[in-house]
């Protein structure tokens, strides 16, 4: 399994970025995607996440209403739309898979329960 996030960059506050997650390698019928992100001085945060069984989405409080998670499933990939961004969501961004993801334990939120990573992709908000 492999998985490369694209698409960071610098923008504006008030400014919007796309982040793709390109999966490769999946053969799971159960698993959920999710995005993490770590700022300096900062614990590793999850952000937001979706699981295949119903593509049901979850979102932290700080990104809610201005970040959106969707799948494109004919190209293994899993989006990030980043609205009304702010200096506060600067940070590196990582997507991760749980492969022993559960619906009825959806999502889980620790770092350790993510079996694969990719290598980030590097989020600027300029004030």
């Amino acid at each position: 399994v492999q998985l490369v996030e694209s698409g960071g960059g610098l923008v504006q506050a008030g400014g919007s970025l796309r982040l793709s997650c390109s999966a490769s390698g999946f053969i799971f019928d159960e698993y959920a995607i999710a995005w993490f992100r770590l700022a300096p001085g900062k614990e590793r945060e999850g952000v937001s996440a979706w699981h295949s069984i119903d593509g049901s989405t979850y979102y932290a409080d700080s990104v809610k209403g201005r970040f959106t998670i969707s799948t494109d499933s004919a190209k293994s990939t899993v989006y990030l739309q980043m609205n009304n961004l702010e200096p506060e969501d600067t940070a590196i961004y990582y997507c991760a898979a749980d492969i022993r993801a559960i619906h009825s334990s959806f999502p889980r939120r620790s770092e350790s329960d993510y079996d694969y990573w990719g290598q980030g992709t590097q989020v600027t908000v300029s004030s």
